[in-house]
């Protein structure tokens, strides 16, 4: 059974659910791409999350969940945290192609340096071993579309399972900070009012040049829009989105900033570098630096959230963490648990191999 469960794996690695010579708008209208056939879950014992039951930690980060059939397919393929792509207050387009391509191998990314990433002529074969470069420009629905789109998307999902909304305020021309945070707390409140689990405010993006796109990186802003989405969201569980922190202090003063606020904070949301094509040009055109995901910022993220944990454990804080950034392999959420971790959610690799959640849960059940 074990054999025959491994080559249907593998045959399903070689699919891509995600086409990405394709736009954005196309695989929302089209994907995903998966074939099947469905795996038969694993039955699990369920686990604790944030006040209700789930049949794992395991999930989807913001990202490839681009409407209500990418959640229900990601859903049947048993990751049990879903995190609907982030929403906007207006209909916002996604950055022409390209949006998503992968690099060369290199040795984990160091904290602090500027290495220079380059484009790849061809994908690693083992989903694993892939490192990507990603710049969508967080794109958005109309309110008026995702709203109804987030209850379908609720309304798709099985026992144990959890919808999580990825928000994100636009910031009016000359509106200045109270102006973003009445932005984010009404898209905050109409993710709610649709159906969902939890609300992610998103705090960070490697491709947004406006502020939305480095709210982490300011203490202060951070703090005092995590308490106006605390008082937006009374009693939903709010989560809130960071970018990688090079420098312990930073990431010390952002949790303090946010915590008694914000029940988590999801670390971390890619790590920035330049990637250039074989002509030596930006890979993304006017985009130099972008977001890097999959195998190279593994000992990154680890290292972020080890540090998070162990602060707010010294701080008596209670604001936990989920942990996102370099998880592609069977055994790599547990370097994550062990960190101490609440849960694990993947953003690149369930594109490249979607059966990967229900290999993890099989082998521990316990996740």
């Amino acid at each position: 059974m074990e054999a025959i469960d491994f080559l249907r794996a593998k045959k399903v690695m070689n699919n891509e659910t995600y086409r990405r010579d394709r736009s954005y708008r196309w695989n929302y209208r089209n994907g995903p791409g998966f074939k099947g056939p469905f795996p038969r879950i694993t039955d699990v014992s369920q686990k604790e999350f944030f006040g209700s039951k789930v049949n794992s930690r395991l999930g989807v980060a913001a990202g490839i969940l681009l409407n209500s059939r990418w959640v229900e397919c990601y859903s049947r393929l048993g990751f049990d945290i879903l995190t609907y792509k982030t929403v906007r207050s207006s209909e916002r387009p996604c950055y022409p192609l390209p949006n998503w391509v992968f690099v060369e191998p290199i040795n984990d990314l160091e904290p602090g340096s500027d290495e220079i990433l380059r484009k790849a002529r061809r994908r690693a074969r083992d989903p694993a071993e892939v490192t990507s470069a990603v710049c969508f420009g967080m794109p958005s629905q109309p309110p008026e579309v995702w709203r109804k789109d987030v209850r379908r998307a609720r309304g798709k999902l099985r026992r144990g399972q959890l919808l999580v909304v990825s928000v994100v305020g636009t910031p009016a021309e000359g509106g200045g900070e109270a102006s973003l945070v009445e932005d984010f707390c009404r898209c905050a409140r109409w993710a709610d009012a649709a159906g969902a689990d939890i609300i992610e405010a998103n705090f960070s993006c490697p491709n947004v040049c406006t502020a939305e796109g480095s709210i982490y990186q300011d203490p202060g802003a951070s703090g005092r829009l995590a308490l106006a989405l605390r008082d937006a969201l009374p009693s939903t569980p709010l989560f809130i989105k960071s970018g990688h922190f090079n420098d312990r202090r930073k990431l010390s003063r952002f949790y303090q900033s946010v915590a008694g606020s914000a029940d988590a904070v999801v670390l971390v949301n890619g790590v920035s570098r330049r990637v250039l094509g074989e002509d030596g040009r930006p890979v993304f055109g006017a985009f130099e630096r972008v977001g890097i995901l999959g195998r190279a910022i593994q000992p990154a993220a680890v290292s972020n959230v080890s540090a998070a944990v162990e602060y707010c454990a010294g701080k008596s804080l209670e604001v936990k963490t989920i942990a996102v950034g370099g998880v592609t392999g069977i055994e790599d959420p547990g370097l994550f648990f062990e960190a101490g971790a609440s849960g694990v959610v993947m953003g690149g690799v369930p594109m490249l191999d979607p059966l990967l959640a229900d290999r993890m849960k099989r082998k521990h059940p316990d996740w």
